[in-house]
C-alpha cells in the first residue's frame, strides 16, 4: 500500500528539482531571490553622483536611459575611458556598445544587478568588479563588467570596465551587421518613437510575445498528446495529476524562454528588451509558484484518497492543514520573490519576518510540538481509531486522534486526553493488530508424582495442544523445567491463533480445563504452596490411576511410541483437529452443530 505514495513522493521532488533548475537559469544567467547581502562595515554617506553611478545598477540604468535619449555624450560618462587603451571617444564607443547589445547582447534584469555601493560580494569576482551581462561576437561570449573607481573625493563610482571596452573596440566593425528587424521593419513605423525606440520595435516585441506563447502552447499540446502513446499509465494517477500540474507552468516558462531568445535573434533593441526583462522574470516566478500550488493540491487530493481507502479518517484534517500551510508559504515566498524581481529591497522585511517567526515559534512551542506529534502519529500510524493499546501507563481504546491531542477510553471507562507531543514520545504497545496470543502457564505438581506420571503428562498435554484447532503447533511445547520448593514444575507454552482478546480468554479457559482433566487422569494432583500433613483417613494418591499412567508409559516404550523429548511430525499431523472445540456439552457447540445462531 505504500508504493503509490512513494512514487508520488519521489516524482514530486524529482520534478520539483528539475523545474527549480530551469527557473534558476532564466535568460542565460543565475538568479538571486533577493538582493545581495550588505557589507558588514559602515559605508560613508558620499552623497549622490550627478550621473547616478554610485552603484552597479545605477550605472547600467543610467547608460540605458542615456542611450534611449540619444544622448551619447552623457552615455560616455558611464564608460571607464581613462583606463581603456583605445583611440576613440566615449560617444563613439557608446554607440558601438549599444549596437552590440542590440544585436548579440543582453543585460541582466535590474533586480539581479547590485544596488549597493560595494557591489556584489558573493559572485566569486574581485570586490571591485561585477558582471552585469554578456555579448556574443566572433563565436565567443564577452562578459560585460562594471568596475569600481574613485572620484576626486574618494567616493565610489562604478563604470563599464575598461577591459570590456577594449574587447569591443577590437571587433567594433561587426557591430554594423544587419538584423532581421532591420530588413522587415516598415519605414513608416520607424518614423515614430516611444521611449527612445521606434514604435515598430515595441509592436514587434508584442508580436513575438504572442508568437512565443502560441508556439509553447502548440508544443505542449503535441507533447501531451504523444505522452500517453509512449507511456500507457500517463492517464492514471499519480502520473495524470503530475502531468496536469506541470501543464500551465511549463507553457509560461517556455513562452518566456522563446520570447527572450527570439527577441535577441531578431535584433530587438536592448532598450525594449530591458523594459521587458522585469516582466519576463516575474512571469518565470509566477510559473514556478503556480507549479508549487498545483502540486500541493494534487498531493493533498491523492493523500486524501489514499486515506479514505485505508479508513484513516483522522489523517484528513492534518492533510488539509498541511495543504493550507503550504499555500500560505507559497504566497509569502511568491510575494518576496516578485518584489525582489522588480527591484524592491526585501532584506529588511525578511529580517523582520525572521525575528517574528522566532518569537512566534518560542511562544507557540508546545502547540508546534503537539502539531508535529500529531503529524508523526498520523503518518507513522502506531495506532488508529478503535485500536486497543497501551501508551505509557494508560491502557484503553483509541477514540479520537486530533490535531492537538489523542483521546483514549480506559478499561475503567474514563476518558484520558494525551497531548500528541507527549503521545508520540511514549512507548506505544498496540494490541489490536496481534495475529496470535501467547499461552503460557506453569503447572505445579505434587512431589509424590512419579517420573512415569510426568512422562505421561508431557505426552498427553502436548497431544492436547496439537489436537486443538486454535493452537498453533509451532511452537507448542510442554517441558518439565524444575523442582520447585513445593512442586514439580511443568512449563506450557503455545500460541493461540485468534483475533481478539475475548476469543483468547475462551480458548485459554478450554485448554486449562482440559489440562486439569489430564492431570486428574494421570493419578497425581496440583501442589499447594504449603506443607501437606497426612492423617490416617486420607486415602492419598489413587493407586489405580497411578498404575494406569505407569502402564501407559510402559506400553509406549514397548512400542517405541513415547513422544519424548519431541513429538514425531507424523504424530502431530495425526492429532491435528482431533480435539473438540467448543467442548462437548457446551451450549455453543450445540448451537453450531444445529446451525442456529444463539439469541435468534
Amino acid at each position: 500500500m505504500q508504493k503509490p505514495l512513494t512514487a508520488v513522493h519521489n516524482s514530486f521532488f524529482a520534478l520539483l528539482l528539475f523545474f527549480t533548475l530551469l527557473i534558476s537559469f532564466p535568460l542565460g544567467t543565475q538568479a538571486q531571490l533577493v538582493p545581495e547581502r550588505q557589507k558588514d562595515e559602515q559605508v560613508p554617506d558620499w552623497g549622490e553622483d550627478r550621473f547616478g553611478r554610485r552603484t552597479p545598477r545605477g550605472t547600467i540604468s543610467g547608460f540605458i536611459n542615456a542611450v534611449a535619449e540619444k544622448d551619447y555624450e552623457k552615455a560616455g560618462n558611464f564608460l571607464n575611458m581613462e583606463q581603456a587603451s583605445v583611440e576613440a571617444d566615449g560617444q563613439e564607443l557608446s554607440r558601438v556598445l549599444e549596437k552590440f547589445l542590440d544585436r548579440r547582447g543582453q543585460i541582466f534584469p535590474y533586480s539581479w544587478i547590485s544596488a549597493d555601493m560595494g557591489g556584489r560580494i558573493d559572485d566569486d569576482l574581485p570586490p571591485s568588479l561585477d558582471r552585469v551581462g554578456s555579448i556574443s561576437a566572433e563565436g565567443e561570449t564577452i562578459d560585460l563588467y562594471v568596475e569600481e573607481t574613485k572620484d576626486e573625493n574618494g567616493a565610489p563610482v562604478w563604470l563599464i570596465s575598461s577591459a570590456t571596452i577594449e574587447k569591443l573596440h577590437a571587433i567594433r566593425d561587426l557591430s554594423d551587421t544587419n538584423m532581421l528587424i532591420d530588413r522587415i521593419m516598415p519605414p513608416v513605423l520607424e518614423n515614430y518613437e516611444w521611449g527612445g525606440v521606434s514604435v515598430g520595435q515595441w509592436l514587434m516585441m508584442v508580436l513575438l510575445a504572442a508568437l512565443s506563447y502560441l508556439l509553447a502552447w502548440s508544443f505542449l499540446k503535441i507533447l501531451f498528446y504523444l505522452v500517453p502513446k509512449i507511456y500507457s499509465k500517463a492517464g492514471e494517477e499519480p502520473a495524470a495529476g503530475i502531468i496536469k500540474a506541470f501543464g500551465l507552468p511549463i507553457r509560461l516558462y517556455l513562452a518566456v524562454w522563446l520570447l527572450v531568445y527570439l527577441s535577441q535573434e531578431v535584433g530587438i533593441s536592448i532598450i525594449v528588451r530591458q523594459k521587458f526583462s522585469g516582466i519576463t522574470l516575474v512571469i518565470g516566478w509566477l510559473a514556478f509558484l503556480i507549479l508549487l500550488w498545483r502540486l500541493s493540491e494534487f498531493i493533498s487530493r491523492f493523500s486524501q484518497h489514499r486515506m479514505n481507502l485505508r479508513g484513516n479518517i483522522s489523517g484528513l484534517s492534518v492533510v488539509l492543514f498541511l495543504q493550507r500551510a503550504a499555500k500560505v508559504a507559497i504566497v509569502i515566498v511568491g510575494i518576496i520573490a516578485i518584489l525582489g524581481a522588480v527591484g524592491v529591497d526585501v532584506t529588511t522585511g525578511l529580517a523582520a519576518l525572521g525575528i517574528g517567526g522566532i518569537a512566534l515559534a518560542l511562544g507557540a512551542q508546545k502547540t508546534i510540538e503537539n502539531f508535529v506529534g500529531s503529524v508523526t502519529v498520523i503518518t507513522d500510524q502506531p495506532v488508529r481509531v478503535g485500536d486497543f493499546c497501551k501508551v505509557g501507563n494508560t491502557m484503553g481504546t483509541v477514540e479520537k486522534i486530533g490535531m492537538r491531542s489523542t483521546r483514549i477510553r480506559t478499561l475503567d471507562r474514563t476518558l484520558v486526553t494525551i497531548p500528541n507531543g507527549q503521545f508520540s514520545s511514549e512507548n506505544i504497545e498496540n494490541y489490536a493488530h496481534r495475529d496470535k496470543f501467547r499461552f503460557y502457564s506453569i503447572l505445579g505438581l505434587r512431589y509424590e508424582t512419579s517420573p512415569e506420571q510426568i512422562r505421561y503428562l508431557l505426552v498427553e498435554l502436548r497431544s492436547a495442544l496439537y489436537a486443538h484447532p486454535l493452537v498453533s503447533p509451532d511452537p507448542a511445547r510442554v517441558r518439565f523445567v524444575g523442582l520447585g520448593a513445593d512442586s514439580l514444575q511443568l512449563e506450557i507454552f503455545a500460541f493461540i491463533t485468534v483475533a481478539t482478546y475475548d476469543e483468547f480468554l475462551e480458548v485459554r479457559e478450554d485448554l486449562l480445563l482440559q489440562m486439569m482433566d489430564i492431570v486428574g487422569e494421570s493419578g497425581t494432583g496440583f501442589a499447594f504452596p504449603s506443607q501437606t500433613i497426612y492423617f490416617g483417613r486420607d486415602s492419598g494418591l489413587s493407586s489405580e490411576k497411578t498404575q494406569h499412567a505407569e502402564e501407559k508409559v510402559k506400553e509406549w516404550r514397548k512400542k517405541g511410541e513415547l513422544q519424548i523429548p519431541k513429538f514425531d511430525p507424523e504424530k502431530v499431523e495425526e492429532l491435528k483437529g482431533k480435539s473438540t472445540y467448543p467442548p462437548e456439552g457446551s451450549a455453543q457447540q450445540k448451537n453450531e452443530s444445529s446451525g442456529r445462531i444463539p439469541g435468534l
